[in-house]
């Protein structure tokens, strides 16, 4: 019995979801959960060198026939899931996705999405603009829809009502369209809300989202998500964590405004041909840097404040394959490595004791990448 978690340790876009699916790949799980963010992930996994799949509602174990559980530390859209469904149904007619909701999970209108976009417009703090901060930030105010509240028609009609004229309802959205759609939703047979005892899933993978660089408490203010991306979510579960896999590529990413260091530096690599991000829509511009070691070890500082002394940390390293010229910063020092050996073992060196092992992806070997794991305390 396992409990794994998959953490960014930067921005977002480290590669979380590759690793998820290589973990549902190798390990016997039984259930794939969501504990932080909503809708807003971009989770990138491959189930061959021809089938790949940006995961957005569905956890990225998927494509392995696990089921994901959408815990109550996240947002649901039931558009968009019924938009992934259909997507993930014409790409693999032999995938049967089955997907978990609590009860609890705040719910994504429409317009909070034209809400989401218009305040992005005018502050640029580099959202996604899907609805995830203004569904949060209405919930605060006391404008609720919760899952649950998708099974009560009548019920749903009246807050849908209300929720359009907190809005001041300016796209003018027809709300009868909306129910109409989350009607749809309702009829997915393999979509149920409901909160399941996972003492009846003794494997499990919890699937973080975003990164820790970006989480609510312990981001750059005002350049966070409305969630916390560390494991503490996990633990107010009630469940414990057995091995945590900290996530970075090998060079900096951010998607969108705020803090990034080293982007005056000259970053040796070459183009992801599987890139998901690019600088278009709501978010802004994607923007790469040498990696910051500072950064890293600030997010590894901030993750372990909220563990148990006996949880196993791994660091895991993507993209590894698409640097040509290998260099860090530490303490505003670039330090420049020989080979990709020396990258990683200057790296390793410079750890927190707590993380035992480092797993190597390169992009180019395998549909999955290829893992390779090294115990940090001996040469690679």
């Amino acid at each position: 019995m396992t409990n794994s978690a998959v953490i960014g340790l930067g921005f977002g876009d480290e590669g979380k979801g590759r690793v998820v699916n290589w973990l549902c790949n190798t390990d016997p799980t039984n259930l794939n959960i969501r504990f932080s963010g909503g809708h807003q992930a971009g989770h990138h996994a491959f189930l061959n060198s021809a089938v790949s799949h940006v995961f957005s509602n569905f956890g990225s174990g998927t494509f392995q026939g696990v089921p994901t559980y959408i815990s109550k530390f996240c947002t649901i859209d039931p558009i968009g899931i019924i938009n992934e469904w259909d997507i993930l149904r014409d790409k693999c007619p032999g995938i049967n996705p089955i997907l978990y909701i609590n009860p609890k999970c705040p719910v994504v209108t429409p317009f909070d999405k034209i809400h989401n976009q218009i305040m992005e417009n005018k502050n640029k703090h580099g959202t996604c603009g899907v609805g995830f901060g203004a569904t949060l930030e209405r919930e605060e105010n006391h404008y609720s829809l919760l899952a649950e509240d998708l099974l009560i028609p009548s019920i749903l009609k009246i807050k849908l009502e209300l929720i359009a004229d907190y809005y001041d309802n300016s796209n003018k959205y027809n709300i009868n369209e909306v129910m109409q759609d989350f009607d749809l939703f309702n009829q997915i047979e393999n979509i149920r809300i409901v909160k399941p005892d996972l003492k009846q899933y003794p494997n499990k993978v919890f699937e973080g989202s975003q990164g820790i660089l970006l989480d609510q408490d312990c981001g750059f203010f005002p350049h966070v998500t409305r969630s916390n991306t560390t494991t503490q979510n996990i633990l107010k579960m009630g469940q414990t964590i057995d091995h945590v896999f900290l996530v970075t590529r090998a060079y900096q990413t951010r998607h969108g405004n705020g803090p990034m260091t080293n982007e005056s530096l000259y970053l040796s690599a070459a183009t992801n041909k599987h890139e998901q991000n690019f600088s278009d829509g709501a978010q802004g511009d994607f923007r790469t840097s040498v990696l910051d070691l500072d950064l890293l070890k600030y997010a590894m500082m901030k993750e372990f404040s909220h563990s148990h002394s006996t949880t196993k940390y791994t660091l895991v390293i993507t993209c590894l394959d698409l640097l040509w010229g290998y260099e860090f910063t530490e303490n505003g020092k670039v330090i420049v490595c020989k080979n990709e050996m020396d990258f990683i073992n200057k790296i390793s060196k410079r750890l927190p004791r707590r993380i035992k092992n480092i797993y190597l992806s390169r992009e180019a070997f395998g549909d999955m990448g290829i893992f390779i794991k090294g115990d940090r305390n001996a040469p690679f």
